[in-house]
This record gives structure tokens, C-alpha cells and sequence, in this order.
């Protein structure tokens, strides 16, 4: 079964310095019909101009990932973390009891684009952790690359919950496939392009919620980009 979350059928606000889309119900966006999908609470895709970005606020229990698509993004925190990540790179915070953080676009001529996401830990209380990986597209191209787990496989980031993210950069016409497990489900967000998912059309900035599905295939219609999620 597949259930496609349309693009625009998202939340979404312009700030002006700011332009988000909110997947599942976010801050002033609610939608009752759209909280989360398993473990998965927040999937935003944010556009951030130049010089701009989030001042200092606080988060807890929760495993935040950024995932940049194109451009910078400044990080600093309150465990001593400062970097710069950029397209490819995918960042962890795991707020446990409690972090502070800014985030902001150092660059005076382009904006980033970035998907963060919100995955809901296994416990609460763990004590904060802060990672980064870079994930070349040449690892990503025409090929799953495991990014996110729970063990921290094959170089992936490790996050506190039964969850992995896969991306993958497509040339057009190519395919992947992933084997869902047995009791699994899966979500597939659309970062860039167009692609076929078991025959259903998806755009940018699309969606898919997949359930009882044993295969799930992949198929570019056009140069693109996509992140799969592995869920319990």
C-alpha cells in the first residue's frame, strides 16, 4: 500500500528570509491527519537566504538530521560543536536531555536548501551527541547509500531508534530496489526530480508512506534525488 503525500498539499510559509515546507504538522502548521509516520515526526524543506538563519533555541528528546541539497549551512551548539556542512553532507544532533543550537547561511551569494528531519528517539533522557558524514554523490549515484542507522553501518550517521535513510542520486531512466523487511514500512521523499515508486508518479518535494509492501522500486524519470526511510 501506498499513500502519496502531494507536494503541495504541505505546510508551508514564506518568512521572506525563510521558505519552508512542513511534511507532517510543525511549529504553527497542524494537520491532524499528518503528525508523524512511525518513528518519522518532521521532514521540512527549508530554503534559507543569504546571511539569514535560525538564532539560538533549545530542543530535547529528539534525533534531528540535516541533510543539505545544495549550499551551506553554519552549525554551533551548546556541546562546543561549530561547522560549516555542505551539499552531501548529512549532520546528527541527538537532543537527549537537552541542547541548544543556531543554525545560519554563512554564504553572501546563494541560498541553502536543506531537508531537516525529526525522528523520534527509542528513549528519552540519552545524553546529547553531535555527528557529521559526508556522502559524495558519486557513493549516491544510481545506488542506495545508507546515510542514517542505529549501528552506524558501512559509515553511516548513528541515531538512537530502529531507523535507516538511504539517498540516492539518479540519472535518468535508472532504478534501485530495496527490500522492505518483514513488519517494516518505509517513507520516500522526493529532494529533487521525478521518479516512478512501484509504478505511482512522484515530484519534488512529494512523498510516499508505504506499507506492506515487500519490494520497493525506484525509477527516475528525470535526473533526481531521494531519500528512502527504513522504519519499525
Amino acid at each position: 500500500m501506498i499513500k502519496i503525500r502531494k507536494a503541495e498539499a504541505r505546510g508551508h510559509f514564506d518568512f521572506g528570509w525563510l521558505n519552508t515546507y512542513h511534511t507532517f504538522s510543525f511549529g504553527d502548521y497542524y494537520d491532524p491527519s499528518h503528525m508523524a509516520f512511525r518513528s518519522l515526526r518532521a521532514i521540512n524543506e527549508d530554503v534559507v537566504a543569504t546571511g539569514r538563519g535560525f538564532p539560538t533555541h533549545g530542543h530535547r528528546d529528539m534525533e534531528i538530521i540535516t541533510y543539505i541539497i545544495n549550499g551551506a549551512l553554519e552549525h554551533r551548539d551548546s556541546m562546543g560543536s561549530g561547522s560549516i556542512i555542505r551539499r552531501g553532507d548529512a549532520q546528527r544532533m541527538s537532543a537527549g536531555t537537552g541542547v541548544r543550537h543556531s543554525e545560519s547561511n554563512p554564504s553572501r551569494d546563494d541560498p541553502v536548501h536543506l531537508l531537516q528531519i525529526w525522528i523520534m528517539p527509542e528513549r528519552e533522557g540519552q545524553q546529547p551527541e553531535y555527528e557529521e558524514k559526508k556522502f559524495p554523490d558519486e557513493e549516491k549515484r544510481n545506488r542506495l547509500r545508507l546515510i542514517v542507522s542505529p549501528d552506524g553501518e558501512d559509515g553511516a550517521v548513528r541515531i538512537h531508534q530502529d531507523a535507516k535513510i538511504y539517498a540516492t542520486v539518479l540519472d535518468q531512466g535508472k532504478s534501485v530496489n530495496h527490500q522492505v523487511g518483514t513488519g517494516r514500512h518505509a517513507w520516500v521523499q522526493v529532494a529533487a526530480g521525478a521518479v516512478k515508486i512501484n509504478g505511482s508518479q512522484l515530484k519534488h518535494g512529494d512523498g510516499a508512506a508505504i506499507s506492506e509492501e515487500d519490494q520497493i522500486k525506484i525509477t527516475a524519470g528525470e535526473p533526481s534525488e531521494v531519500l528512502l526511510f527504513d522504519l519499525a
